[in-house]
């Protein structure tokens, strides 16, 4: 099984080293920054091989430049958006696979949050990394797309099996489950992962990964009927102050 290390940067992202002891290949996921990656990879004793960007942004990409010239790795990024990225060796779209050792994840293209996002899906280890899409109890804000494009994003998500688990790159979640609960205040399995929410992040918990199942029954988000709902609920959530 891959070996899954999070490493929280800046305010409230998340960077993964995600290391296959077998070939001893390390990936990065969206580093934000450098230093905290370089030092972690370094402290393990793991040799980072590669770079695995899920979108163009700043806080995904900024450290790209740094970690390649320190250790030679190979980057690879969507091909929507592969101008955008800092040191992009591959540019990939759907259908195409990523390895870390032998371990394969598919290119899944989900645009919505920017027009040439993407996510990486390792289904032997039931792994999903899904940038800034998917959040637990929450979706990507609609920089470049729109409301029917996350809809149909979030749509491949749903049909993985549900006990994938996301590793989304933010920590988001308290503030995405107060306004969940505004959205759908019937919802008793919302209520009670809210409550379990705060009780985390009040011990300094982390609160991702989360799981497809857990999504499905609680983030409003990918539960929308439709690119409408979605839109509707996008919308309120971004003028939302709560």
């Amino acid at each position: 099984m891959l070996d899954i290390v999070q490493i929280p940067v800046l305010n409230d992202n998340y960077v993964y080293l995600v290391h296959d002891p077998d070939s001893g290949e390390t990936a990065v996921i969206d580093p934000a920054v450098a230093g905290p990656v370089l030092t972690e990879a370094e402290r393990r004793g793991w040799r980072i091989t590669q770079i695995l960007n899920t979108h163009w942004h700043p806080d995904h990409v900024g450290g790209n430049q740094e970690i390649k010239d320190a250790t030679g790795c190979h980057i690879t990024g969507p091909r929507g958006e592969q101008e955008k990225i800092t040191g992009i060796d591959r540019a990939v779209v759907e259908g195409e696979e990523v390895s870390i050792g032998k371990h394969l994840g598919c290119v899944i293209d989900v645009p919505g949050h920017t027009a040439g996002h993407n996510a990486y899906y390792f289904a032997d280890e039931g792994v999903l990394f899904c940038g800034d899409t998917l959040f637990a109890m929450g979706c990507g804000k609609l920089f470049e797309g729109t409301p029917a494009d996350m809809f149909d994003s979030l749509r491949k998500f749903a049909a993985l099996p549900p006990a994938t688990q996301v590793y989304c790159a933010h920590e988001y979640t308290e503030a995405n489950g107060r306004f969940a609960l505004t959205a759908e205040p019937g919802n008793d399995a919302l209520a009670r992962r809210q409550s379990e929410v705060v009780a985390q992040r009040e011990k300094g918990i982390p609160t991702v990964p989360s799981t497809i199942e857990a999504e499905l029954k609680t983030n409003p988000f990918l539960r929308a009927r439709s690119a409408k709902e979605l839109g509707e609920r996008r919308a309120a959530k971004d003028a939302f102050a709560g």
